[in-house]
């Protein structure tokens, strides 16, 4: 396997007079697969998260909102990046002491994982950290792990590869996802195929949007998305060709789970709105319908096979 180095990574930047958008598709941005999202707001302004290292997992951490330090340590050398930008992100191999600090106010940092939540993947003492960098032990699980348990299965996978029909508006699901509370910010996280009905291959977001903007307005053949308000509000608009359901997403631990074969769009976003989208494919132009009249022939078309 390649050794991967920590370093910072751009992203691209689309920008748009309707706001900009930034996108992270596993194996291309990032030298990973995405297993695990999560991301921490609410943190008080000059607060520290987030001190420890692991064994196997990667990350790759961004400031969607607002601007914070990620303190850097192999066991040799130690590095501060400073994120403040929603298109500039750092990747932390495995082995790396981390620590998140120097919050702003109204922070909002994303954090895309390789593994699941595993406690033994953790290392909680520095000392331990760089006693296990030498090889000299093995670490045991601590108890004080903050809990990222994915006991709780909010959607049945057998969705995916059963649907005998083009799904209706009614098929689009608002969730509640778990809220940690914590006195250094809260945090709300996702696994893929477990909160999320489906593999996490793209994670893209819409940010500096204009207050009043409407965004999307179009739909998708093959790919699911699940739409999350990580700040401020807005209005998910959904169109199945015959019925229109509209959702107002307004809090980072609620998501709308969103179909292929529905229109949809955001409008009416609030100021410093950020709409965190998690994508189940990797993006394809042949995947998108962006022309409405194409889509209601689509629709059509597939329902007469169905």
């Amino acid at each position: 396997m390649k050794i991967q180095h920590e370093r910072i990574i751009q992203l691209p930047k689309i920008a748009d007079g309707r706001g900009n958008l930034s996108i992270i598709e596993q194996m291309e941005q990032i030298p990973f697969a995405i297993s695990r999202a999560y991301w921490i707001y609410d943190v008080p302004g000059g607060f520290s998260r987030g001190e420890h290292a692991y064994k196997q997992n990667q990350e790759f951490i961004v400031a969607l909102s607002g601007s914070f330090d990620v303190e850097l340590d192999n066991g040799t050398e130690k590095n501060i990046y400073h994120l403040n930008r929603s298109y500039m992100g750092v990747y932390v191999p495995q082995g790396t002491w981390r620590r998140m600090t120097n919050f702003s106010t109204n922070s909002l940092a994303l954090v895309l994982a390789s593994n699941p939540f595993d406690a033994d993947d953790y290392i909680l003492n520095y000392e331990e950290f760089l006693l296990w960098k030498q090889g000299k032990i093995v670490t045991t699980h601590s108890p004080n792990v903050p809990v990222q348990s994915a006991d709780v299965t909010l959607f049945s996978q057998s969705i995916l590869p059963h649907v005998h029909r083009l799904p209706s508006v009614f098929d689009c699901s608002l969730c509640q996802l778990v809220r940690h509370h914590d006195p250094e910010g809260n945090l709300t996280f996702v696994y893929e195929n477990v909160h999320v009905p489906f593999p996490i291959n793209r994670v893209f977001y819409s940010y500096d949007i204009p207050g009043g903007e409407d965004r999307g307005a179009h739909a998708h053949k093959q790919c699911h998305q699940f739409i999350i308000a990580a700040s401020g509000s807005f209005e998910v608009v959904l169109d199945d060709g015959v019925n229109k359901r509209t959702v107002m997403l307004n809090r980072p631990f609620w998501a709308l789970h969103v179909p292929p074969g529905i229109w949809a769009s955001e409008q009416g976003f609030s100021s410093g709105s950020i709409c965190l989208v998690l994508a189940s494919h990797a993006y394809n132009e042949d995947d998108y319908l962006r022309n409405y009249a194409s889509f209601i022939a689509y629709r059509q078309s597939n329902d007469k096979h169905l």
